[in-house]
């Protein structure tokens, strides 16, 4: 578990190739770890690895890192179970699809992987961290690590502590946060956490609006990005988190704290269409080829 020159595990697991996942991995190779990403078969090794080295290129044009994107890929390795996580992983970040059932067959399966003294977290954006803590063996060294999307460009992580996980394992991860560049945000486990709490009643919203016909989209969002000062209007960032997470997210939450965050109909219907934004090509706004990935 010894840090590296910047202050991260020297060894990271990332399971889960996906935007979020291949993000992830991008941020620790960039500090300096060596990093292990899980995938289910190799095929979707193979596309999380690219994910991570379209990411590294364009990071490189940008100017936002010196060396080029091979030389952090070498310390980058695949592996299709999480059996083949290092025993001496400093970190293992979960970042597979938002379903209960399956982040828990990850996180059995890695902790039986790795020591007693590795960090296991989440990227969860709204599951509760203490129930999928109760699934484990050793609790008190698991914890949520929420990154928002795009991972590299983010400069928010939102740890999420549950009754279970011990203090020093929330300092590390602090830690490894101001290291990786980011700042965080330590909050305690709730439904939604703070972030998804009040992004996604925004969101759900401003799709009433919409489906009201108060205003389109980009009025909507223009509004709050000028008005306010968000960065990205509320239903641009729904199309970019995806209409199909943001429905999932936006069902869990009203299920455990009521109608005020029962998911518009308009939403249902979009997901049902394949409108599901950015990834689809089409959602609250229109999304050309190279905006898509």
């Amino acid at each position: 578990m010894s840090p590296t020159e910047q202050g991260v595990p020297s060894t990271v697991a990332v399971v889960g190739g996906g935007t979020m996942g291949a993000g992830i991995v991008q941020q620790f190779l960039t500090r300096g770890a060596e990093v292990v990403l899980v995938e289910a078969t190799g095929e979707a090794a193979e596309a999380g690895r690219a994910r991570v080295a379209t990411g590294l290129d364009k990071a490189r044009q940008r100017g936002k890192i010196d060396a080029e994107p091979d030389t952090y890929l070498a310390r980058l390795r695949t592996v299709t179970t999480p059996s083949d996580i290092p025993v001496d992983a400093g970190l293992v970040v979960e970042a597979v699809p938002e379903k209960p059932e399956l982040k828990i067959a990850v996180l059995t399966a890695a902790e039986a992987a790795v020591g007693e003294e590795t960090v296991l977290a989440s990227n969860t954006s709204s599951l509760s961290i203490t129930e999928l803590a109760a699934v484990l063996k050793h609790p008190r060294r698991f914890l949520g690590m929420h990154f928002f999307n795009p991972v590299p460009a983010s400069k928010l992580v939102e740890v999420v502590v549950a009754p279970q996980t011990a203090d020093g394992v929330v300092e590390s991860v602090r830690g490894w946060v101001k290291a990786l560049g980011k700042t965080e945000v330590v909050v305690k486990d709730a439904p939604g956490f703070a972030t998804s709490r009040l992004g996604v009643m925004l969101g759900l919203e401003a799709i009433r609006m919409v489906e009201e016909g108060v205003a389109s989209p980009a009025d909507i969002d223009t509004a709050m990005e000028l008005g306010y000062r968000h960065p990205m209007g509320p239903l641009r960032l729904t199309d970019l988190v995806g209409l199909d997470v943001r429905l999932a997210i936006a069902e869990y939450l009203a299920s455990e704290l009521g109608d005020r965050f029962a998911p518009p109909e308009l939403l249902r219907r979009m997901v049902a269409e394949g409108r599901l934004g950015r990834k689809s090509g089409q959602g609250f706004h229109t999304w050309d080829e190279g905006e898509k990935r």
